[in-house]
């Protein structure tokens, strides 16, 4: 496959082409060519090397949370099954390194191939732009390295602080954790792009954003897609036990129950933070791309100056906004620390509320107050104009969270409404009303963003600066602004995986069977440990991370559509500036136009198919991990078994990255193959792309945040475990699995990947159409292109044939089969295969 993958790269390279390179004309400005009166007269280049300063605080404070986490007191017990998950996910993380190695070797031959061939740049100039598409990819990589060890240290921590009578470090703890995640991640992303504005040189700066940001793109769809498969196999597999053999959760005879931690940090660490490493890196990238090809030396209305301006104060907007994060967490935590550290119970999800809303207010604060001072002598008011749509997409950041939990909160009435249904329908009445919630709340966000958005848009729409394009940029800083609390949005993010660990932590250690133990925590530490109140704490704090873990989820996907508009828009300017030879542009993007009809209903088509693939992959995972289980799983035990613990998790990488491979040839072919068929058919896919993507994880993520919280319900609340209530809300939070964590999560990454590769692409395509315009030869450009569809739809149809569950022939003829093992309940079908008797 991988052999079959490098073929179909090198099939495009064998195209003689003439000189034609968008992306090598991104010469970004002189930051030096822009002066801001309001900080002394300083320049934009010596502002933006200042900022570094601040960035490097930022990155201080991370590290010194990391290190008071891992000063933290914890009991030997846990501290040793923390580092059984962590060793665990390090194995998981490697394998994926090798994955990246391979992907980029396919990305990197097209990515030289065409700046060298195609643009005609020198060697060096091609080696620098393949430095920093691997920088991109080791940017998503790191981060997703340093998220896994501060959650794996953090996880035994508030597991062992949840013993204490006062539960205000239950939360404190994985926010603590999370926030230096979202530093870190935030910081590292700014010093990389901020090192390629200061010290690449402008001709080669823009090529390089472009290489970095495909580079972060790819790193972060691998992690992210195969992160997804990886964590929801594992986390069904230990799910159905409970039911199958009615043993607790995260009972440690379950093999399932390692893997189920390791996919909790696979799935909700490693992609979350990888995810927004790209997010926030591409969303920069897409706006420093409209101002060059707007304003740039050879944009549609030069002004170079204007256009240095622009990309000064949108980077120092990002800088100041690690200080806005940092003061609003500490504002935060002593209110905080105030009124909850005394109480022996608080509702876990108000701190994390709160956080997001002080920080959105100061986020809104500071960006007109340095817009004023950097940006009040521009024209026609840009300084509040663009302050406000910034705040369009703050606001945003911080309602969309609102409306998430409104669905998912287990307090909500739509999870009261999921627990009614099931008490008295059972699964299905559970299934049906999850799919309720996700149906709308992706109305109700739909209808916030376009609220938003079209705020933005009339804000902008009689600015002449901007020209005949002024949505575009504000769509894109809509999108800025949705990133503007960044560190805060991951934060909430990571606090998740953490709670969830935590739990699981608890179970696995045994630590209330240790003989003597309240006497040695006593002797050692310095309290009285109290059990129950421990385990109830870390279940109902695990129900707020749930909650939490998916107010980010729509943020993301909502900047990487709003941020895609922007990169589509690039291409739009291609096609609009390719004149032929009948004097007619190649833009044809009109709604009475078959090809964009055509491209709208095709991506809708291919989100579909993503959907099922993905879900397929964790489907026939689980299968086999629950067939795993069942023939493995020892009750007489008591204590979790290593060996089978490390098989199943060999399980869920084998099927993420088989998985993840059929869906990576399946968006390269289709990308390449579309874009050659019709440009104009190829924009209306990528928008279509954005659109459905857009509203499928919406309702996906929302509607799986419903079910598991549901579940939680019954657990903490009602304490109904091991009913049939209970079953039926497992059920629906199996189904919720792959929705919330699978496929809604990894459309975002999929939707930009396609968008950057796509300009590509394009460029290959519309230069292919000159080329035979001129000499008056065949357009070979749609021969290729069904080369390439024929090769992603054989990937289609491997991604659900070649992955799916081997068919087991029943023999109808016998009402009541043997069941060989009888550990098994009755009312579950037997594992063994049971062959017909040929008649």
């Amino acid at each position: 496959m991988k052999k079959a993958l490098l073929l179909l790269v090198f099939g495009v390279l064998c195209v003689p082409f003439a000189t034609f390179a968008s992306e090598a004309d991104l010469v970004v400005p002189d930051l030096r060519q822009s002066v801001f009166d309001g900080v002394g007269g300083m320049n934009g280049w010596n502002l933006l090397l200042y900022g570094i300063i601040i960035i490097a605080l930022g990155l201080m404070f991370g590290m010194v949370q990391f290190n008071r986490i891992k000063k933290l007191p914890t009991h030997k017990s846990m501290a040793k099954v923390s580092n059984i998950i962590y060793e665990t996910c390090k194995t998981y993380l490697l394998q994926q390194g090798k994955f990246l190695i391979i992907l980029f070797l396919i990305i990197g031959v097209a990515i030289g191939y065409y700046f060298l061939a195609l643009a005609n740049l020198s060697i060096p100039k091609t080696l620098l732009i393949l430095l920093w598409t691997v920088l991109g990819i080791l940017g998503s990589y790191g981060v997703a390295w340093f998220g896994i060890r501060i959650n794996t240290y953090a996880n035994s921590r508030t597991s062992f602080a949840a013993l204490k009578k006062k539960p205000f470090d239950v939360m404190s703890i994985p926010l603590q954790a999370g926030m230096s995640v979202g530093l870190l991640l935030i910081c590292v992303e700014l010093i990389m792009m901020i090192a390629i504005l200061l010290f690449i040189p402008g001709e080669s700066a823009g090529a390089c954003f472009v290489g970095f940001a495909i580079g972060e793109s790819l790193g972060a769809s691998a992690l992210r897609i195969a992160g997804g498969i990886f964590t929801k196999i594992a986390d069904i597999g230990a799910d159905l036990m409970k039911i199958v053999f009615k043993i607790g959760e995260d009972d440690p005879r379950n093999p399932g129950v390692i893997a189920d931690c390791t996919g909790d940090n696979a799935g909700d660490s490693v992609g979350p933070t990888a995810d927004g490493f790209e997010t926030y890196g591409v969303t920069g990238v897409a706006l420093i791309t409209f101002i060059i090809l707007m304003f740039g030396e050879t944009g549609l209305m030069p002004n170079v100056g204007f256009a240095s301006t622009l990309i000064v104060w949108i980077f120092a907007m990002r800088v100041l906004m690690i200080f806005t994060s940092v003061f609003a967490y500490l504002v935060n935590q002593a209110i905080a620390k105030a009124r909850y550290s005394k109480l022996d119970k608080f509702n876990f999800e108000a701190p994390l509320t709160a956080l997001v809303w002080i920080t959105s207010i100061i986020s809104i604060v500071v960006t007109y107050a340095l817009s004023y001072v950097l940006i009040s002598d521009l024209p026609e008011g840009l300084w509040w104009k663009l302050s406000t749509i910034i705040s369009c997409g703050t606001l945003a950041a911080a309602v969309i969270p609102e409306l998430t939990k409104a669905f998912t909160s287990s307090g909500s009435r739509h999870v009261q409404e999921v627990v009614t249904a099931s008490r008295e329908g059972g699964a299905s009445l559970t299934i049906l009303s999850g799919m309720v919630a996700g149906n709308f709340s992706a109305f109700w966000k739909g209808m916030v963003m376009m609220a938003l958005m079209a705020v933005a848009f009339y804000t902008v729409q009689d600015i002449d600066v901007f020209g005949e394009y002024p949505g575009i940029f504000a769509f894109g800083l809509v999108a800025f602004g949705f990133l503007g609390m960044g560190p805060v949005t991951i934060a909430v993010d990571s606090y998740g995986p953490v709670t969830d660990n935590a739990q699981s932590v608890f179970e696995l250690s045994q630590i209330e069977s240790i003989p003597n133990i309240s006497e040695e925590i006593e002797k050692d530490f310095g309290f009285t440990p109290n059990f129950e109140t421990g385990k109830h704490n870390l279940e109902e704090n695990d129900s707020a991370g749930n909650t939490f873990k998916a107010t980010a989820k729509p943020v993301l996907i909502g900047t990487a559509v709003i941020g895609a508009t922007t990169m589509i828009f690039a291409i739009i300017l291609l096609l609009k500036g390719t004149v032929l030879s009948t004097g007619e542009s190649l833009l044809q993007i009109q709604l009475t136009d078959p090809s964009v009809i055509l491209g709208l209903i095709t991506g809708g088509a291919v989100i579909f198919w993503f959907s099922g693939a993905s879900m397929q992959a964790v489907t026939t995972g689980a299968y086999r991990a629950v067939e795993y289980i069942k023939k493995n799983i020892n009750l007489d035990k008591t204590e979790a078994d290593i060996e089978d613990s490390k098989n199943v998790v060999k399980i869920c990488t084998q099927y993420a990255q088989t998985g993840m491979w059929n869906i990576f040839a399946v968006i390269l072919s289709l990308t390449l193959a579309f874009a050659f068929f019709s440009p104009n058919f190829f924009v209306a896919y990528l928008i279509s792309i954005a659109i459905f993507g857009l509203f499928q994880a919406m309702y996906m993520a929302n509607a799986g945040g419903a079910w598991d919280n549901a579940k939680k319900v019954v657990e903490v609340d009602l304490k109904e475990k091991n009913t049939p209530l209970h079953d039926a809300t497992i059920v629906g939070d199996t189904v919720g699995d792959p929705y919330k964590d699978t496929t809604s999560v990894a459309l975002n990454p999929i939707i930009k990947f396609s968008t950057l590769f796509g300009l590509l692409a394009a460029e290959i395509a519309i230069e292919l159409i000159v080329k035979a315009d001129k000499t008056g030869a065949t357009n070979i450009a749609p021969y290729i292109g069904t080369l390439f569809l024929i090769i992603g739809l054989f990937f289609v149809y491997r991604s659900f044939y070649g992955m799916r569950i081997p068919h087991k022939l029943i023999n109808e003829s016998n009402s009541k089969p043997e069941i060989k093992n009888d550990k098994i309940s009755s009312n579950h079908q037997q594992n063994e295969p049971i062959e017909a008797s040929k008649n």
